[in-house]
């Protein structure tokens, strides 16, 4: 059986305190391993932000690369024929689940960079994998997203660009699960990121919309990314802020530095 203790990092300011907090805890006593999928599409800036990483965290990435789709979402859409189903995006599976799924040994720990917002997405898991142990370091210590930025930037460790530019999470670019307002951001800060979207929903037509009128005669309707009409774009304003809780975690990661 593994005796390993392994970090699921997004290049995400959660995942990043997360698997910090975890080699505080049990880096001097178990394997901790960090290990990240590589996607096409995420911004160049989160390379970046995994080499400032791995200073911090003293200790490489083990970074895994999709081949069957060239870790591309555009791709995974086109050959799998959808964007969003009932059980959420392809790519989410295909690119970063199953990809990750192969490295994963039997006693591993996991480590998943859940915040104090979300306690009912650690429940899920534990009650439909009661055989895999799971720490969530960043929900036992109250954190919130918003903490684990401000760590970030106390680290002197500069957030990814998605950030700073003001979206809420540094995934990839035009995700089929942001709503009107993301897609109104990203048609405005990523033309071409957005025009290539728009042409996986020419090709795969009316099976691949999953943006709904929210009134009128077509309310639940839905229509494709190139009908998006103008309206309020939806960015995360809030500045990064340190609750309590963060401090705690702080002095937990500055007791073993």
């Amino acid at each position: 059986m593994s005796n390993r203790i392994v970090c699921q990092f997004s290049c995400g300011a959660a995942s990043a305190v997360a698997t910090k907090l975890a080699l505080a805890e049990y880096g001097a006593t178990r394997d901790v391993q960090i290990i990240n999928a590589f996607l096409a599409n995420e911004h160049d800036d989160n390379r970046r932000f995994a080499q400032d990483c791995e200073v911090w965290f003293g200790q490489p990435i083990t970074v895994l690369r999709d081949d069957k789709y060239g870790a591309d979402v555009q791709s995974v859409f086109l050959r799998e024929r959808y964007m969003k189903g009932p059980h959420g995006a392809p790519c989410s599976t295909l690119l970063k689940r199953r990809l990750l799924s192969t490295y994963e040994q039997p006693g591993d720990v996991m480590v998943f960079g859940y915040t104090a917002e979300e306690t009912d997405r650690l429940d899920d898991f534990r009650e439909r994998n009661p055989d895999r142990p799971v720490i969530a370091p960043l929900i036992d210590r109250g954190l919130g997203k918003e903490d684990c930025k401000a760590i970030i930037e106390r680290a002197g460790v500069e957030l990814p660009a998605m950030y700073r530019i003001g979206y809420y999470n540094a995934n990839c670019i035009g995700c089929p699960k942001g709503g009107e307002g993301y897609w109104r951001a990203i048609r405005e800060d990523f033309p071409e990121v957005f025009e290539q979207r728009c042409l996986v929903q020419d090709e795969l037509g009316p099976g691949s919309w999953f943006l709904r009128y929210r009134s009128g005669t077509r309310k639940d309707e839905r229509f494709p990314l190139r009908d998006l009409p103008v309206g309020p774009i939806a960015r995360n304003e809030k500045l990064p802020n340190c609750s309590f809780f963060c401090e705690m975690a702080e002095a937990d990661i500055a007791a073993t530095a």
